[in-house]
């Protein structure tokens, strides 16, 4: 009968803080989006309406969005089709220059985003708030070292 060998749980502390980061992220992001889903929306198209928010009245183009994704969805035209259908966005050709086609956030994803606002609030408090102000200072700006050196070796 063959013995089963006693490993270590991980090779490094590297691999060990990377799989702690993966599924934290997937239990934070499991719980939000129980947020969001009540309203129809995908965390895609959540994140799209904020940024659309951010940029204000001027809009951005695809390309613009899909670099500000937190998380990178190859066919963000699809997306925005789906989002323009429901009128959250709208998408207009630039008269200079027509391959240029700029996206904005209607009236009605303003008000769908204002709906949420302290539904999202509250839950990130729901979250992350036994977390201190310093544990929380200390971890975004250890996350954002982190995501400094990984942007780095792409």
């Amino acid at each position: 009968m063959s013995e089963i060998k006693q490993t270590k749980p991980f090779s490094c502390l590297e691999e060990e803080v990377f799989l702690n980061l993966q599924r934290t992220t997937d239990l934070l992001r499991n719980h939000f989006q129980g947020t969001i889903k009540a309203e129809g929306l995908t965390g895609a198209q959540y994140n799209i309406l904020r940024i659309l928010r951010g940029a204000g009245e001027a809009g951005l183009v695809c390309r613009e969005i899909g670099a500000r994704m937190i998380t990178k969805d190859p066919d963000i035209t699809r997306l925005l089709d789906r989002m323009e259908a429901r009128g959250l966005v709208m998408r207009t050709r630039d008269t200079k220059d027509r391959r240029v086609i700029q996206t904005r956030i209607t009236p009605a994803g303003l008000d769908l985003l204002a709906s949420l606002d302290d539904k999202v609030t509250s839950r990130h408090q729901t979250l992350l708030g036994h977390l201190s102000v310093a544990e929380l200072e200390t971890l975004s700006a250890l996350l954002e070292k982190a995501r400094t050196k990984s942007s780095e070796t792409e």
